[in-house]
C-alpha cells in the first residue's frame, strides 16, 4: 500500500509539473519550425515520458545502458569516444551520432536505415551490441513498473507498447535543438559584433574556397545526403555504409552528412571517430580526403593555408556553438 501511494504521488507530481512546461518550445534563432508526424503530435506529458525513457537504463538487458549513455547532453549529445559502447562493454564500429537537431534529418543512423525518429528510437534497444533488450522484453519490463503503466495510459490511453516507447522518445528528441548561434545573430540579426574577424574569415572560406557548404548547407548545415570521404576505405574490410542499405554501387563507403551545429562539443569526428579534432577534420578536407574509387565528386585538394585552416576552425568553434545549448539533466524515474 505504501509503495502504491508513493508511485501515485510521483505520477501526480509529474502531471502537475507538465502543466507548466510547454510542449512546443520556441524554435531557436536560425532553425525552421519543427514538423511533427500526424500520428505523433507532441504534448507535455508525452515529451516528459520520452525524456524519462531516454535516461532509463532499465531499457537495457543489464540495467546499465540508456540512450543517454551514448548520446549524453554533457558530451554534445554523443559520447566523447570514437565508437559507441553497449552492454558488457561491447563496441560497435561507428561513432554515436549526436541527437542535436536530428529532427531535421531526412534519414537516421549513419547509413540512413531508419526513415523516422520513431523507428530509430527502438533500434538501439534491441541491438545485441548496444542495449540488447528485445522489444517485447522491453515492453514487459516497463509494464511491470507502476509509474510507467499510469503514464502510458495517460499519454496514449493504452498499456505500455513498442509503438508508444518509440513515439515518446522521438517526441522528446524533437525538443533537442541547437540554434541561436553567433552565426545566426550575425546573419539574421545583422549583428556585426557576433563574430570575430577570424570567424568571419572562416565563414567566407566555409561558403567559398573551402567548399564546405557543398554538403553542409541550409539551416542545419547538412544536405541530408550521403558521401564517400575516403574515411576507413583503406581498411582490409572497410565499412561500406549506405551501400549496405541500398546495394547501389555508388553508395559504397558513403555516410550521412552530419549537422555542424555545436560541432565543437561532439569530438571525435567522422562515422568511425577516427579524427580527434576539428583541426584534423579541416586537414582531411584540405588534402582532398582519401583517394578511392568511390570518392565523392565534391572532395578535392583545397590547398588551404595555415591561416585558412585556423580561420575555418574558429568559425566552426565560435560561429556554430549555440547560445542556448540544451544541457538537459536526467529526470526522476518511476
Amino acid at each position: 500500500m505504501k509503495r502504491t501511494l508513493v508511485v501515485c504521488a510521483l505520477v501526480s507530481a509529474w502531471m502537475v509539473a507538465m502543466q507548466h512546461d510547454p510542449a512546443v518550445a520556441e524554435t531557436p534563432l536560425g532553425l525552421p519550425t519543427v514538423v511533427h508526424p500526424s500520428d505523433n503530435a507532441p504534448s507535455d506529458a508525452k515529451i516528459a515520458l520520452g525524456k524519462q525513457l531516454y535516461f532509463d537504463a532499465r531499457l537495457s538487458v543489464d540495467d546499465k545502458v540508456s540512450c543517454a549513455s551514448c548520446h549524453d547532453p554533457k558530451k554534445g549529445w554523443s559520447n566523447g569516444e570514437a565508437t559507441a559502447s553497449g552492454v558488457g562493454g561491447q563496441r560497435g564500429g561507428r561513432s554515436a551520432p549526436t541527437v542535436l537537431n536530428t529532427t531535421y534529418q531526412r534519414f537516421q543512423f549513419w547509413d540512413g536505415r531508419a526513415d523516422t525518429l520513431e523507428q530509430q528510437a527502438l533500434g538501439p534497444i534491441a541491438n545485441p551490441i548496444e542495449m540488447n533488450l528485445p522489444i517485447d522484453a522491453a515492453v514487459k519490463k516497463l509494464s511491470a513498473i507502476e509509474g510507467y503503466q499510469k503514464q502510458f495510459q495517460a499519454v496514449f490511453g493504452s498499456p505500455v507498447s513498442a509503438e508508444g516507447i518509440g513515439k515518446a522518445i522521438a517526441a522528446f528528441e524533437r525538443t533537442v535543438l541547437s540554434g541561436n548561434a553567433p552565426y545566426d545573430k550575425y546573419k539574421i540579426n545583422k549583428d556585426e559584433s557576433a563574430l570575430s574577424d577570424s570567424a568571419k574569415q572562416g565563414m567566407k572560406l566555409f561558403f567559398g574556397k573551402a567548399n564546405c557548404s557543398a554538403c553542409h548547407v541550409g539551416p542545419n548545415f547538412t544536405d541530408n545526403g550521403f558521401h564517400n570521404l575516403g574515411v576507413g576505405m583503406k581498411a582490409e574490410k572497410p565499412d561500406l555504409g549506405r551501400f549496405e542499405i541500398t546495394k547501389l554501387e555508388g553508395d559504397r563507403g558513403s555516410f550521412k552528412t552530419p549537422s555542424l551545429r555545436d560541432i565543437a562539443r561532439s569530438a571525435p569526428y567522422m562515422h568511425d571517430g577516427s579524427l580527434a579534432t576539428l583541426e584534423d577534420v579541416v586537414e582531411h578536407y584540405s588534402k582532398g580526403g582519401i583517394a578511392n574509387d568511390y570518392l565523392d565528386e565534391e572532395i578535392f585538394t583545397l590547398k588551404l593555408s595555415g591561416e585558412d585552416k585556423a580561420a575555418l576552425v574558429t568559425f566552426l568553434n565560435e560561429g556554430l556553438s549555440s547560445s542556448t545549448y540544451p544541457d538537459v539533466s536526467a529526470p526522476e524515474l518511476p
